[in-house]
């Protein structure tokens, strides 16, 4: 009877450690009998074995974790390769290990967890899904070669936004039949740094990639690299993704090194870069986005309300003042000064003015009367500029943007000068491109755009003189934005 009761103790003992070392509260006698039962604890160490347990993998890989032996940066996307990341074309696995880097002693510290080399089936996918929202302070998830499917990365692309601090995704080495890398930036995707390298993504999947970047009605907000090197992109992916920069204000950093872009695809990158000419849809979309925001100004504004609320909802903006008294007669009383407000009543009620010889309603179709030979996509142009004589306080869309300006029948939009490093090292393009280049850059000004234009390893030489002036300007912009900087320090420091 001693003998029983000292090994009955000692059992006791065992499942208590257990329950304290998984987090377990200690009125939870019994473990969990089912995956799904399962709480995880954030200790990858305990949870990971325990759930492929649950699931009766076997040959569970190792947990290696350790501590981060000095802090380390993002390395931003574009920068030159390092040699683990030039992939050979033939897979391999190798023993199968889950490495966890911890930010300190904590076992719960989780901060970055790759998987390297090994392949990772349905059920370790759904082991991670099922563990990585316990994760508080991860930060980084890493697959290299590890054989993900299409299916995978639409579920953890559903795990992801569960998990608060998680903002850089390394996805390399795992081509996918059905090119779902565009998920991972979509609309009201978290990340900020994703890398897609060597995923033989091609010309269908940078459409769909651009795509994610931005449409009219729809831009990534919160990318800020993208690192596609190593993807056979030739020129007509090289088009899809400088669409995608059109009109997309977040994306900071763009590597397309070692692809397949000639002429053609760099010349719809260097384009986007200065000014642009707005397509026919751009200006269709553009005019709908001024018109709702016109008839949400008015709406604001004629609602029902005390005085007291009138005086504290005034806009700062007095153009925006626009009430239905004025839609019904006052607008030919205003001042001279307050012009700009009539598209908005002419829409409220475009019969009220129809002899007026100020601009016209929207559906007229552009401000003064034309001539009959004048082209539709012109006037479409001219409407969409009066409209802009409206001030909106904080534009969201590019397209909204007041510095447009229109010219030759045409409306233009200033470039993209939110990207500031563009990597196209190790393609096909020639001397004969980079004029264009140069006049982007040029057009760009002082107000922002590129810092940094990587173009070694294409078709021309290093000492032609187009590519001498444009690493000279990217000098000089160095130059004054580290001045800048410094001159602000000095300032904070007064």
């Amino acid at each position: 009877m001693s003998r029983k009761r000292l090994l009955k103790d000692k059992t006791e003992k065992e499942n208590a450690e257990n329950e304290k070392n998984t987090g377990q509260a200690p009125n939870d006698t019994w473990p969990a009998q089912t995956f799904d039962e399962y709480q995880c604890s954030g200790n990858v160490e305990i949870d990971f074995p325990g759930l492929c347990g649950l699931l009766g993998i076997k040959g569970i890989p190792a947990v290696s974790t350790k501590q981060p032996a000095s802090s380390t940066t993002e390395t931003e996307a574009g920068d030159a390769e390092d040699s683990q990341s030039q992939i050979n074309a033939a897979s391999f696995w190798s023993k199968p290990c889950l490495q966890v880097e911890l930010e300190h002693e904590n076992p719960l510290s989780a901060r970055c967890m790759k998987v390297s080399g090994w392949k990772v089936d349905e059920q370790i996918a759904r082991v991670l899904q099922k563990m990585l929202p316990s994760l508080s302070q991860l930060q980084s998830l890493q697959f290299w070669q590890a054989g993900l499917t299409d299916q995978m990365v639409i579920s953890l692309m559903n795990t992801i936004s569960s998990c608060s601090n998680l903002r850089v995704v390394t996805l390399e080495g795992n081509p996918l039949p059905d090119q779902s890398y565009h998920l991972l930036l979509s609309e009201d995707s978290t990340l900020n740094h994703l890398s897609l390298r060597n995923n033989r993504i091609g010309d269908e999947g940078a459409r769909l990639i651009g795509s994610a970047l931005s449409t009219t009605r729809s831009s990534n907000k919160n990318l800020l690299s993208l690192n596609l090197a190593f993807n056979s992109i030739c020129d007509a992916g090289a088009a899809h993704i400088a669409k995608g920069l059109r009109l997309n204000r977040a994306l900071l950093f763009l590597s397309l090194s070692n692809n397949q872009i000639g002429d053609s695809g760099a010349a719809h990158l260097a384009r986007v870069l200065g000014n642009f000419a707005l397509t026919h849809e751009e200006v269709v979309e553009r005019r709908k986005m001024l018109l709702e925001r016109m008839q949400s100004s008015s709406l604001g504004v004629d609602s029902d309300q005390t005085p007291a609320d009138q005086l504290c909802s005034e806009p700062s903006s007095t153009s925006l003042r626009v009430s239905k008294g004025e839609n019904k007669g006052t607008s030919k009383k205003k001042e001279a000064s307050k012009k700009e407000e009539k598209p908005a009543a002419n829409k409220e009620n475009p019969k009220s003015n129809k002899k007026s010889s100020e601009v016209k309603a929207p559906q007229s179709k552009g401000g003064k009367p034309r001539s009959k030979e004048k082209q539709p996509a012109a006037q479409e142009v001219q409407s969409s500029t009066a409209l802009t004589e409206v001030e909106f306080p904080e534009i969201g869309s590019p397209l909204l943007d007041q510095s447009a300006q229109q010219k030759d029948g045409q409306l233009f939009l200033p470039g993209n000068t939110i990207l500031t490093s563009l990597n196209l090292t190790g393609n096909r393009i020639t001397e004969k491109l980079l004029p264009l280049f140069l006049k982007s850059l040029e057009m760009q000004g002082e107000g922002g755009g590129l810092l940094r234009l990587c173009l070694q390893r294409n078709r021309f030489p290093p000492e032609c003189e187009s590519y001498v002036k444009i690493k000279e300007l990217l000098a000089l912009r160095h130059q004054r934005k580290n001045s800048s900087e410094e001159t602000g320090e000095e300032g904070q420091g007064a």
